[in-house]
């Protein structure tokens, strides 16, 4: 359990304290002594059901921290050994990095599947994926304007508003299944495949390495690099638990729907690898892993992600597409995405103006899921 009795025990214990010695209540108070007593306890202990949030609260905080630098680490660690097998950096932001800091949406996913909580398998993938493109390549752009290569544009993106739509088509019967699943896990295979051999069909590793992960001492040798990429890959893992076992209990406890708490709380969490990634990226005007990282992010979310999950139990959708609303979720992503590429379309950059339209169009999907419920 996440959630252990220590702090609700002294409470328990003075207050029965309290009232084992007659004294009176907070509502019939006659006594100031046993007033402020009373008043205290419920300060510094709270009630039984606020320990119990605040405990959650804790732990999912520390279960987003562990999934930030395990995955900072896997990231560290698997772009030193994509380097020196003499991989582009742009193929490393598509591919390498791209999987690296979907690491905990993999993660989250596939144990919520397997713990049959599917709407949060479901939603924290649509969720991260809306965050990507409206507020994280929003955010990038409102630092330092994105310019982008046109392979990325004229390619990728084209790639992943395909495969959403492919994941609409999959999911009108209300069930992703494992065939379906496994069609996905095909095309992750190959969309990673034909990225590297295009890669070094186009010339191999570009001749200026990426700043933003250069070589720390941590990632000088072989050894090290499969060291921190076992570290990262046990930090992911385990603060992905912690998230999906204190959002649950949250949602349990608060009454909110499982499919919410996916679309916003896990789903901002497990795109902050992301967020650091693209924003510092950004920031160093290293434009090509700033977009790069994002679209392949969004693409390995719904193959490798889902594909995963649904591979080990099917994920029904309870109520189907409009019952559940995630039709709507389902089109915010695929708006978010090609307003993205519309704007980046012609001139292959992604203006401050633009940056700022998409953060607007995050604003306003959190109004809605807040007003939805």
């Amino acid at each position: 359990m996440l959630a252990p009795a220590m702090p609700i025990l002294p409470f328990s214990l003075i207050k029965s304290a309290i009232y084992a010695m007659e004294l009176p209540g907070r509502d019939a108070c006659s006594g100031r002594i046993s007033c402020v007593a009373e008043r205290l306890v419920q300060i510094l202990f709270f009630d039984e059901r606020t320990s119990v949030i605040l405990l959650l609260i804790l732990f999912f905080l520390i279960g987003l921290v562990m999934l930030y630098y395990g995955a900072e680490w896997l990231v560290k660690g698997s772009s030193a050994l994509a380097r020196s097998l003499g991989v582009r950096p742009m193929v490393i932001g598509l591919t390498v990095v791209a999987f690296g800091t979907s690491a905990p949406e993999l993660v989250i996913s596939l144990v919520s599947s397997i713990q049959e909580k599917s709407m949060i398998a479901v939603g924290n993938v649509i969720g991260s994926n809306i965050c990507n493109i409206s507020l994280i390549l929003g955010l990038s752009a409102v630092f330092n304007p994105l310019r982008c290569d046109r392979r990325v544009v004229r390619r990728d993106m084209p790639i992943m508003l395909g495969i959403s739509l492919y994941l609409l088509l999959l999911s009108f019967d209300s069930r992703i299944g494992r065939m379906e699943g496994a069609t996905l896990v095909v095309g992750i295979i190959a969309y990673t495949y034909f990225n590297y051999w295009v890669s070094r069909k186009e010339g191999g590793m570009a001749e200026r390495p990426d700043p933003g992960l250069s070589v720390s001492p941590l990632t000088r040798s072989r050894g090290r690099q499969i060291l921190v990429v076992i570290v990262g890959i046990a930090g992911v893992v385990i603060g992905a638990q912690i998230v999906v076992d204190a959002a649950v209990k949250m949602m349990t406890i608060l009454g909110v729907s499982e499919k919410f708490i996916g679309l916003t709380m896990v789903a901002f969490g497990t795109s902050l690898p992301e967020l650091a990634t693209s924003v510092i990226a950004a920031v160093k005007k290293e434009m090509d892993i700033s977009i790069g990282n994002l679209v392949g992010s969004n693409v390995f979310n719904i193959m490798s992600v889902l594909g995963a999950a649904s591979l080990a139990r099917p994920i029904p959708i309870p109520g189907g597409l409009v019952k559940s609303g995630l039709i709507i979720d389902y089109g915010a992503m695929m708006l978010t995405g090609v307003l993205a590429w519309i704007m980046m379309r012609k001139q292959l950059m992604l203006t401050r103006k633009g940056g700022a339209v998409l953060l607007v169009c995050y604003v306003g999907y959190i109004i809605y899921l807040v007003a939805a419920g």
